[in-house]
């Protein structure tokens, strides 16, 4: 027991430095002061924190030395309780980088005092001691900034769960809003939503992943695993399916459907809306690409029960063409009733093959499929079938149409 520093080693060093802790304290932060301008900006509050954590931090370094931490083998370990004196506030006050800036100071203050603190003697014992306990009271201050960082992402995962659940669910803009806030969420333009399958494993190291590689290319996301899903919210990509395409290795084998972009997160619930539906009926396409737009799913949405994919189809696609003209849905049905043979179907309607061609054309610009494309043709045969089963209000020409109408018979007529 007698190589113990209570017992006779280090002893009278012990007492002086237990005397000089409040001094120590206070020339430690006037050095701050002098030394770092960020640590002058701090409010009053948060320094004064500093000044309780360097009083610790003294008395921390007398019971170390005192416990064997000043021997030259020793493994004693500083205990993080020595920044209990501060609250957890104050880590996110100051970064951990900003935190060895102040121990360095602190330990150059100490070093600096070694000659007045050591006993005759005993001076390089304790600076050699000193710099073991930088060190140490180092490894404690990681260890405190990595514990509220795990405190701080397991809250924010919670968050951002919460925020998925709430855009699943369809909540108020105002749900979404506050919750987005809380995470620092800066709702940049435009904002998607991209669903997938999640890839299994913790759900940190599922969005670890995601955020990561957002970060690569520039964009704001949240993420969360819903069931077996990962559900996305892009925020400031102008395209959020080539932004998708380069997210693609934090999802699951599977398809990966993007809602449409809106223009905040605000009218989100609507992307969010579509990409699920999407992701339900992307099975029914086996060749589509990865990622693929809602949109580009509307057929397989409308056949799987999605009220809006029906909505847009007979709206957009069955509507558009009965106002541009019964001929327009009659070329339509012949077209594809002669199995998509263009000549077969000019035949059945008594007219030139080249004015089945310019009907064909003017589908394709009313309704943004071209019947000669498989996938838009499969697209327009889903539109007929929905607009015929829930018919709209009565749908006449308005007069503004006329003309066109009267212009494409005419066309046709010179065809025959």
């Amino acid at each position: 027991m007698g190589n113990e520093p209570g017992d006779g080693e280090l002893s009278a060093t012990l007492r002086r430095i237990e005397r000089a802790a409040g001094a120590l304290a206070t020339a430690s932060v006037a050095r701050m002061d002098e030394t770092l301008p960020w640590f002058r900006a701090l409010p009053a509050d948060q320094r004064s924190w500093v000044m309780l954590v360097a009083q610790a931090g003294a008395r921390s370094l007398v019971q170390w030395l005192r416990s064997g931490g000043g021997g030259a083998d020793s493994t004693q370990e500083v205990s993080d309780e020595v920044f209990a004196a501060a609250p957890q506030a104050l880590a996110r006050s100051i970064t951990l980088q900003q935190t060895v800036a102040l121990i360095k100071v602190t330990i150059d203050v100490v070093e600096e005092q070694v000659p007045h603190l050591a006993a005759e003697g005993e001076e390089q014992r304790l600076r050699d001691a000193v710099l073991r306990f930088s060190r140490e009271i180092a490894f404690a201050a990681a260890r405190v900034y990595a514990r509220a960082a795990e405190s701080r992402g397991a809250w924010d995962a919670r968050l951002q769960a919460l925020l998925v659940d709430a855009l699943l669910r369809g909540d108020s803009p105002d749900v979404l809003a506050s919750r987005a806030a809380a995470l620092g969420w800066a709702d940049a333009p435009p904002v998607a939503v991209a669903v997938g399958r999640s890839p299994g494993g913790e759900v940190s190291a599922v969005l670890h992943t995601v955020y990561r590689q957002a970060r690569r290319i520039g964009v704001e996301v949240i993420g969360g695993v819903h069931g077996d899903r990962l559900v996305i919210v892009l925020g400031g990509a102008a395209d959020p399916v080539a932004a998708t395409g380069k997210l693609l290795g934090a999802f699951g084998d599977g398809p990966v459907v993007v809602g449409p972009a809106v223009p905040s997160l605000d009218g989100a619930t609507e992307s969010a809306r579509a990409a699920l539906a999407g992701f339900r009926a992307a099975p029914a396409w086996p060749g589509a690409p990865r990622p693929v737009p809602a949109a580009d799913l509307l057929p397989e949405r409308a056949l799987a029960g999605d009220a809006e994919a029906r909505r847009r189809l007979r709206h957009d696609v069955y509507a558009a063409l009965v106002r541009a003209g019964g001929e327009l849905l009659e070329t339509l049905d012949a077209f594809f009733a002669a199995g998509g043979t263009l000549e077969s179907a000019a035949r059945a309607l008594f007219v030139h093959p080249n004015t089945v061609r310019y009907r064909l054309r003017r589908i394709a610009e009313v309704t943004g499929f071209s019947p000669l494309a498989p996938r838009d043709a499969f697209a327009l045969q889903v539109a007929l079938t929905v607009g015929r089963l829930d018919p709209l209000a009565p749908m006449v020409p308005s007069q503004t149409m006329a003309p066109a109408v009267a212009k494409t018979s005419q066309t046709g007529d010179d065809h025959r």
